[in-house]
């Protein structure tokens, strides 16, 4: 038998009523669900500031245990951990797992920033000194000649080192046999020790003001005085540029046999 219309208005307010209830049921359900989470999600905040200012402030690495010490409880630090390692990912510092252990460190991609040149000053030895002298006031001067004056023999090393110094370069070669290098010192030389230029290196009677030398000098002793530097036509010694001419040292062999 069909329904009256009073009937059907009947079903139709029951149904509205029913999708009423469900839907403020549905509501009640999310509001609940967003009371219970926003506590959790402050904890979570929470536990992330104080794992950042932990870690900032550590003069070594920690572990996830020992971050963890400093945490609201209730939250799980490897989580923490790695949310916050999420967020430093492409920021100029990245938080970073090293044996275990977690801690701050400059992106890798900016390290050349940090690159350091520093100006190491090293101490001569006596012998890189004595043998420096000889060069300055002896120059041009072969090694040979440097050790008759010390009296004892010079270490390449020694040289090597002078020469890396920059205070000592190689003047020409002696014509002599053997054709021996001959050594001088250079214009960085003379900056560093506040040099004009060669002729102002001390005298005799600036070592005896100062005491260095014995007042009783042999009778006729004179302080060696360095040849010019630029003057390599004095007839003792030639460039070490020459050496790449084959043809003069031909003609320097053969002038040698006549």
């Amino acid at each position: 038998m069909p329904k009256s219309e009073a009937e059907r208005l009947e079903d139709i307010r029951s149904a509205v009523k029913q999708m009423s209830f469900a839907y403020k049921g549905q509501e009640r359900k999310a509001v609940e669900t967003e009371v219970r989470s926003t506590p959790y999600l402050e904890t979570e905040a929470e536990a992330l500031r104080r794992a950042e200012a932990v870690l900032f402030a550590a003069g070594e690495p920690l572990t996830a245990d020992e971050v963890a010490a400093s945490m609201p409880s209730g939250v799980d630090a490897s989580e923490i951990l790695m949310t916050l390692q999420e967020a430093y990912t492409k920021r100029g510092v990245n938080l970073v797992e090293v044996g275990g252990k977690w801690r701050f460190q400059t992106a890798r991609d900016l390290s050349f920033l940090f690159t350091e040149y520093r100006d190491e000053d090293r101490k001569l030895s006596s012998a890189a000194l004595e043998t420096l002298a000889i060069i300055a006031y002896c120059q041009p001067v072969t090694r040979a000649e440097i050790e008759d004056v010390r009296g004892v023999a010079v270490s390449k090393g020694t040289l090597d080192i002078l020469l890396e110094c920059g205070w000592v370069r190689l003047r020409g070669r002696r014509r002599t046999p053997g054709r021996p290098v001959t050594y001088g010192t250079t214009d960085a030389f003379l900056e560093h020790f506040g040099l004009e230029n060669l002729d102002t290196l001390p005298g005799k009677s600036e070592f005896q003001a100062a005491g260095l030398l014995d007042s009783a000098l042999p009778v006729g002793f004179e302080m060696p005085r360095p040849t010019d530097e630029d003057n390599l036509d004095d007839g003792d010694a030639i460039s070490v540029d020459d050496e790449e001419n084959a043809e003069f040292h031909t003609d320097f062999l053969a002038d040698d046999d006549n």
